[in-house]
């Protein structure tokens, strides 16, 4: 067969699908429209990787550069402290600058530099601050809002960033000089566990738009088969009638090209109005893969013509009629069966083959048996439905026609759920997957959330100074208690001794009984006590040698480092503080754990045990417990934080911790499944409507003989409903043999059999949905003007 005879049937196809009237161009739409959907999403899959490294460039891009060791102020040289805040469970990051000359480098995204007070911010963080919901965040961030800050500036349009212009930093409190902006990070490579998860989640998320565009070009085929056969009444063989056949999808799948391309442009150009799992992007950043989008647009007319052809393989198009309308041959298990089991006898080999600390992955071996199994389960989706249907038969009218309609054309009801099949599939695995995976790159933080819910600390001049800022936080308001205490260091006094290039030192924290019960198990405890604090060998704290060649009960010890490093701050002018002796009575009491996790070393001090001796650096430390009945408790306390001190830090306190690897790839394929499953409800809904669209004429003429419409709607409820519900229980099977078998190559263990139950309310929720969107177009299709023939 030539290569012209081919682009000759198949050019007058395309021409059929566009010039058959009014609904020759409605099926041709619906084609169209069904590709275009799955088109979109994949050109929106293809820009993924580009997004996220995108994102990634322009963070790196807006940090200060710390390659170049600058030790003395310059003309274009800047002090920089980095600031992240969280207010209402949205994180905001800032950067403070002082500079140190006249020609300081503008920060990424910054049309001038601001002036001393004055800040520029991204234009969500300005939105939100003009909100009447951002009063309390207007509080912490006391600068006058100068200017905007730039997209070279920002990781996405819903970044809330602010840079702002101070003038209390100082090379106490700062985090470094630098001279320019932009560094770059070096990356990790991902480890085994997490290959697996991102070569699975790419073959269950994207199989599904497959199957959909697969089911897309196989619209309208009763009424494709009447055309036909009118061509082979004129003389058209039968090879001939298949190719103008594949010729009518080709020119859908073209058109749905076009289609797909628009949606993906339309869709890029609101990228930054939407934020899916804290994800957003600019327009420009939303850039499919060359590679990637030339596959796109060519595997999909070829896929077209292919599945119309392969559609057509057991159908005699004769003159007089297409014998489709006949009773259809009996499905065949056997090959489906050996379809759905080659995926897993692929995989099952590799068991325990995959370790935490590999950073490769027999990625085509993950691939072909994955996908294997997920197209097994769509080819035996049809068997299913029609062995199903076929033994359902007494019931209300409305189930009766229903199982009718599904009795006669089951094929056309099972291509319609295929795609949902393999995503709950997929989307089952997955999430046996993320179950059994999680413990191993999530971990308990070790700290007590029941003891303190956030934890500050700031620099103080005085001891005092620092007491009364312990006081102040706990007179906040959404404080329902503190344990603070003032945090300083005792050395060992008189000269070195061999070996020792310091004095030794120990830690001191003054506090009353109750906070320095948080870091010890006190026997009894009152003002003018003090504790030696040992750690006794527990994990994570030092030598208790190391305390006590500098702490023990009576020994005199130094409140300032007589042995300072030279490139140490010199102390301030005057005469060196006096040595305190520690009492003969201090006892040795054993470490616990602090709210922060934390095992903490060296002398406990009540108030008065101290007097008013001059501490060395001292810094106030708090730990507060929130009242739950002021629902801006925590932000309340920030506030205060940064009322207190521009530079104090707060941290709030976690009971566990997340790998950020794993919150990346979790992140990723949460976005991916939310798009996946917007095209499993659109392709449903479409497939339903084109069903629809064809069955008009039989409508009408129910409606006609007196059938009510409340009967014909839940007549659509069943075909829609059944044809799911066993497709949802083959996914359920499905999913759980094939997340057993992944968690195998893995060594993981089941952790929860039951975590099919989400996605099987998903898939419920997917068929009230379509039924209730589809009724208009129902209602609009039972009228009499259906009948009409020309």
């Amino acid at each position: 067969m030539s290569l012209g005879t081919w682009a000759r049937d198949l050019t007058l196809g395309a021409r059929f699908a566009v010039t058959g009237g009014r609904s020759g161009l409605l099926r041709t739409a619906l084609t169209a429209t069904g590709v275009g959907f799955g088109v979109a999403l994949l050109l929106l899959a293809a820009s993924f990787p580009n997004m996220l490294f995108q994102r990634e460039v322009r963070e790196s891009v807006r940090a200060v550069d710390g390659s170049e060791s600058v030790t003395s102020p310059r003309p274009d040289s800047f002090l920089h402290l980095s600031r992240t805040t969280v207010y209402r469970d949205d994180t905001i990051s800032g950067l403070l600058l002082r500079p140190e000359g006249d020609r300081p480098p503008l920060p990424p995204g910054a049309p001038a530099f601001p002036g001393t007070g004055e800040m520029l911010v991204s234009p969500a963080l300005g939105k939100l601050l003009d909100s009447p919901g951002g009063a309390l965040l207007r509080e912490r961030l006391p600068y006058e809002v100068v200017g905007t800050i730039g997209p070279a500036g920002l990781i996405g349009p819903a970044d809330l960033r602010y840079v702002a212009h101070v003038d209390f930093l100082d090379t106490e409190n700062y985090d470094g000089r630098g001279v320019r902006y932009g560094w770059s990070v070096p990356e990790e490579p991902l480890n085994a566990f997490l290959i697996l998860l991102v070569v699975v989640a790419c073959v269950v998320l994207l199989l599904p738009v497959l199957v959909f565009v697969a089911t897309a070009v196989r619209f309208g085929g009763e009424q494709r088969d009447r055309r036909l056969a009118a061509l082979r009444l004129i003389g058209a063989d039968t090879a001939m009638t298949r190719r103008i056949a594949a010729g009518e999808s080709l020119a859908g799948a073209l058109l749905g090209l076009l289609v797909g391309a628009g949606l993906f442009l339309a869709a890029r150009q609101f990228a930054g109005a939407f934020t899916i799992w804290d994800v957003n992007a600019y327009p420009g950043d939303v850039v499919p893969m060359t590679a990637l989008a030339v596959l796109v647009l060519a595997v999909v007319p070829v896929a077209s013509v292919v599945v119309s052809l392969f559609a057509l393989r057991g159908v005699a198009i004769e003159p007089l009629g297409v014998v489709r309308t006949a009773t259809p041959r009996r499905r065949r298990l056997w090959w489906r069966l050996l379809l759905l089991a080659a995926g897993p006898a692929i995989l099952l080999p590799r068991a325990d083959s995959v370790r935490m600390n590999d950073t490769s992955l027999d990625t085509v071996a993950v691939v072909t048996g994955t996908t294997l199994g997920l197209i097994g389960l769509t080819a035996l989706l049809p068997w299913l439905v029609e062995a199903g249907v076929k033994r359902l038969h007494a019931g209300p009218v409305a189930w009766q026609l229903a199982v009718r309609r599904l009795q006669l054309s089951s094929g056309t009801a099972a291509r319609a759920v295929s795609g949902i099949v393999v995503a709950a599939t997929g989307a089952i695995a997955l999430q046996m997957l993320f179950q059994a995976m999680e413990h191993d790159f999530t971990q308990g933080s070790g700290e007590d959330t029941t003891r303190a819910q956030i934890t500050l600390g700031t620099d103080a001049r005085t001891a005092g100074e620092a007491r009364g800022i312990i006081d102040r936080v706990a007179r906040t308001e959404g404080v329902a208690g503190v344990s603070g205490t003032v945090e300083s260091r005792v050395w060992r006094p008189g000269p070195l001794k061999a070996g020792e290039d310091f004095s030794p030192m120990a830690s001191l924290r003054v506090g009353d009984c109750p906070s320095l019960r948080e870091f010890a198990t006190l026997p009894s405890c009152r003002d003018g006590d003090v504790f030696i604090l040992l750690g006794h060998g527990v994990q994570g704290t030092p030598p208790d040698t190391i305390v006590t060649r500098t702490a023990r009960p009576g020994a005199l010890v130094a409140l300032r480092d007589p042995h300072p490093h030279p490139s140490a701050p010199k102390p301030p002018a005057g005469d060196p503080p006096p040595p305190w002796r520690i009492p003969a009575t201090a006892r040795t009491v054993d470490a616990r754990p602090d709210p922060t996790g934390t095992y903490q070393y060296g002398v406990l001090a009540t108030p008065s045990a101290i007097g008013a001796l001059p501490l060395d650096e001292p810094t106030a430390a708090v730990m507060v417990r929130l009242d739950p009945a002021v629902p801006d408790a925590a932000d309340l306390v920030r506030n205060e934080a940064d009322a207190i001190d521009p530079t104090s830090w707060v941290r709030t306190l976690k009971d566990t911790e997340r790998d950020a690897a794993f919150s990346s790839v979790r992140t990723g394929i949460l976005v991916g499944s939310t798009l996946t499953m917007l095209l499993v409800a659109a392709s449903l809904l479409v497939a339903t409507l084109e069903q629809l669209r064809d069955r008009k004429r039989l409508l009408s003429s129910l409606v006609a003989f007196g059938t009510r419409r409340s009967t014909l709607s839940w007549s659509v409820l069943w075909q829609t409903a059944v044809p799911i519900i066993l497709g949802l229980a083959l996914s359920v099977a499905g999913g759980l043999g094939l997340g057993r078998v992944l968690l195998g190559m893995s060594g993981q263990p089941v952790v929860d059999w039951w975590g099919f139950l989400p996605v099987v309310g998903v898939g419920l929720a997917l068929i009230a949905g379509v039924t209730l969107l589809s009724l208009p177009v129902l209602w609009r299709l039972m009228r009499a003007d259906g009948l009409r023939t020309e």
